[in-house]
């Protein structure tokens, strides 16, 4: 599947329709991000089940604020609109599968039960 690009307007909704997002928050002056494109289009052909997204930070600096982005590139993946996980910096193609197959392999009933259980 094609990495697509998040806007303002389509953020909310692809996080919102699909199980499982993952999010590469960069910008175009950004040399590691540009070097780990390539890496992410690759992967991105692999994980039929994943959306692959991008965020421009500096085009979408809303999306940006509102995730506290504070370094690029920031890796985010949502699952059941749950954000799983939150890094920045770029990874090698190997960390990057190990990542979403052990993020696929994560029971998200019991992600929920724990996240009731703290807001309790």
């Amino acid at each position: 599947m094609a990495v697509i690009e998040l806007t303002t307007a389509t953020f909310e909704a692809t996080v919102q329709k699909h199980d499982f997002v993952m999010v590469d928050f960069w910008a175009p002056w950004c040399g590691p991000c540009r070097s780990f494109a390539p890496v992410y289009e690759k992967v991105s052909a692999d994980f039929d089940d994943i959306i692959f997204a991008k965020v421009n930070t500096e085009e979408y600096q809303d999306i940006a604020a509102h995730f506290q982005i504070r370094s690029i590139p920031t890796l985010m993946i949502f699952r059941d609109q749950i954000i799983i996980f939150s890094q920045a910096g770029a990874l090698p193609e190997g960390g990057l599968r190990e990542l979403l197959t052990k993020a696929k392999e994560l029971d998200m009933d019991e992600v929920k039960k724990s996240i009731a259980q703290q807001s309790a």
